[in-house]
């Protein structure tokens, strides 16, 4: 078997060389020390080397990581115990701990596989995936972003709680509540993980999960900012879902 070559990690700004041999680490104790966040794991991710092959294992017991390629087009949800082959040149890494998203980029010398951009947003303030947002729907999005979105270096950003974006849109929270449940039943009929689930995780988890998925896809991006000084379009946008 031939050796893989050296991994490169980047997150907030600083790299990290990988190395064949013991896994590297990421978590709030680790090779890469994500933070001191009491809700992430000492250990969360490793990066390992087997069978010709990088892979990313998620060693934690609670949360989950989402996985994309450089475009956006390919996206992998990573629970507890589960591992995922890197076999793109660009792989970014996002999850959530708490009320705080942090993501960091991987990248690797080979690219097992060729991707290109089928991403690309259309007129209407649709994209060309098995999903499209009306403009309300898709300033809920922007909202619970924003933080993200806005970082001028990837690293970590605070999903807000669901009465900041709607006080930031300048919604009640009937209808922010209204709009975040067919957003995310309308992801979960895609098959999207992590959008539904009893009452304990239908607030901040499913939030962080929908900034992720957004984030990792493109469904949204900076260039949606503006959206957000854009208050409700009267009654009828209002009422629509």
């Amino acid at each position: 078997m031939h050796a893989v070559r050296p991994l490169k990690v980047e997150f907030c700004g600083e790299w990290y060389t990988v190395e064949e041999g013991a896994p590297f680490t990421i978590g709030r104790e680790s090779d890469l020390t994500i933070d001191d966040n009491p809700y992430l794991h000492r250990t969360f991710l490793t990066l390992s080397s087997e069978y010709g092959l990088w892979w990313l294992s998620n060693v934690g017991q609670l949360l989950s990581a989402t996985v994309s390629d450089a475009t956006g087009s390919v996206q992998a949800w990573v629970a507890p115990g589960a591992k995922l082959p890197l076999v793109f040149q660009t792989v970014h890494v996002m999850f959530s701990a708490g009320s705080t998203t942090y993501d960091f980029t991987v990248h690797a010398e080979e690219d097992f596989y060729n991707t290109s951009l089928t991403a690309e947003p259309a007129d209407g303030g649709t994209t060309i995936l098995p999903v499209t947002l009306t403009t309300s729907q898709r300033q809920l999005v922007v909202a619970l972003a924003e933080h993200v979105l806005s970082q001028p270096v990837a690293g970590r950003a605070t999903v807000p709680t669901s009465a900041e974006a709607a006080a930031r849109l300048g919604w009640s929270m009937t209808t922010f509540n209204r709009k975040l449940d067919n957003v995310c039943e309308k992801l979960d009929k895609i098959g999207v993980d992590g959008l539904r689930g009893g009452r304990g995780r239908l607030a901040t988890n499913r939030r962080a999960r929908l900034v992720e998925y957004a984030v990792a896809t493109r469904l949204v991006s900076s260039d949606d900012l503006p959206l957000l000084d854009r208050r409700a379009d009267g009654e009828a946008e209002q009422a629509r879902a």
